[in-house]
């Protein structure tokens, strides 16, 4: 009997030890007690009125991924436009609003043609652009005279951005290669500790970078929206206090809007092992409805207001495999019917496109901490 129980002690620990290994080898482990302790609301909360759906498409817009040239980085731009104006035109939110795009374009991949291209695509009603930046082994001195530097320029030569109350050029960031605040163990693809408050001195006013999972920059805070204090250690971010309704906005603190993160039951690797969903829109993750409902399951909102749900998705539009996914393969028009059907065409749902700042913008307005810009 004694060594039954030895051998069924041995297989818990086997077992359990397994499951862990496979948390860690794709770095779930980082946040999978975050996710334990949300699956209560999981199913959705109810609201005593109609449920507003905010959703905003952000795209590390990068033209010349893959060391591309500048002829071809400018065709895929070309081709972008074109196709994306005439598929938003096919579709409209709860308000007759087309959908809206918002690109976040690298400053180390500055093309004045390009910029200009986007830009006018943007002006005609169709999207924003907002500050993207990959760098290594780089320094806060440095990296602040490249965000003031490019923030001005997409405001003074391209008529992008907007100036805050103080006359203040403001944005909003998403860090190339998700290592936002020297988060990678390796301090690769960054180098400044003190990220986030050069960020916030150079006029950035939220962040969107995370969900970055798989990747081991993902923080342990995952469905939320909350200010982030820079400590001036690595990962920042990690945690952070939540914005809520009549909070003072906090400049000294970085807003933190992410996207939704949870595990995807109904999509298992070799029948059993749950795939992560991320909100991540690509080739090898095109929309479906079953995506669509988790992204509403997992409610990242300000506490108090849960019939506002902000839904932030994410893209690196101009790979080649994710605008064939797009556009090719009709994923773009997928998404905004699928959409469409569950939160425009049913009782008790507002659908709402907008784009980063304008979901930045309703997040402070909801609160009573609006920044006027």
């Amino acid at each position: 009997m004694a060594l039954l129980f030895l051998v069924f002690v041995l297989f818990l620990i086997c077992l359990v030890a397994g499951i862990w290994g496979i948390l860690k080898l794709r770095n779930i482990d980082i946040w999978i007690a975050s996710y334990v302790r949300q699956i209560p609301s999981a199913g959705g909360v109810p609201g005593s009125g109609t449920k507003k759906i905010y959703l905003c498409v952000a795209d590390h817009h990068e033209p010349y991924f893959g060391g591309a040239d500048a002829q071809t980085a400018r065709k895929r731009v070309e081709r972008w436009i074109r196709e994306y104006r005439d598929m938003a035109d096919r579709h409209t939110d709860s308000g007759g609003r087309h959908p809206q795009h918002t690109y976040f374009y690298p400053e180390e991949e500055y093309d004045e043609w390009i910029i200009d291209r986007i830009g006018d695509l943007c002006k005609a009603g169709y999207g924003d652009v907002e500050i993207h930046l990959h760098h290594d082994n780089d320094n806060a001195e440095n990296l602040a005279v490249t965000l003031d530097r490019f923030k001005r320029c997409l405001f003074d030569k391209h008529g992008l951005l907007r100036k805050d109350e103080d006359g203040e050029i403001v944005y909003g960031f998403i860090h190339g290669n998700w290592a936002l605040d020297n988060s990678r163990p390796d301090g690769r693809w960054c180098g400044v500790d003190n990220e986030l408050e050069v960020l916030m001195n150079t006029g950035c006013l939220y962040d969107m970078t995370m969900p970055s999972a798989p990747s081991d920059t993902q923080t342990r805070t995952i469905n939320s929206i909350y200010y982030a204090r820079e400590d001036g250690r690595r990962k920042s971010h990690d945690k952070g206090e939540p914005v809520t309704v009549g909070g003072e906005q906090k400049r000294d603190q970085l807003m933190m809007i992410q996207g939704p993160l949870t595990l995807n039951w109904r999509s298992r690797k070799f029948g059993l092992i749950p795939r992560i969903e991320s909100g991540e829109l690509s080739g090898d993750a095109p929309p479906g409805a079953d995506r669509v409902a988790l992204w509403e399951s997992c409610n990242v909102g300000i506490d108090g207001l849960d019939e506002h749900i902000f839904i932030k998705l994410h893209t690196h539009g101009l790979e080649a495999q994710n605008t064939e996914m797009f556009f090719d393969r009709g994923g773009f028009d997928k998404l905004f019917a699928l959409l469409e059907e569950r939160f425009k065409s049913r009782e008790g749902y507002e659908l709402h496109y907008v784009t980063a700042w304008e979901m930045y913008s309703k997040i402070t307005e909801l609160t009573g901490s609006r920044a006027e810009a």
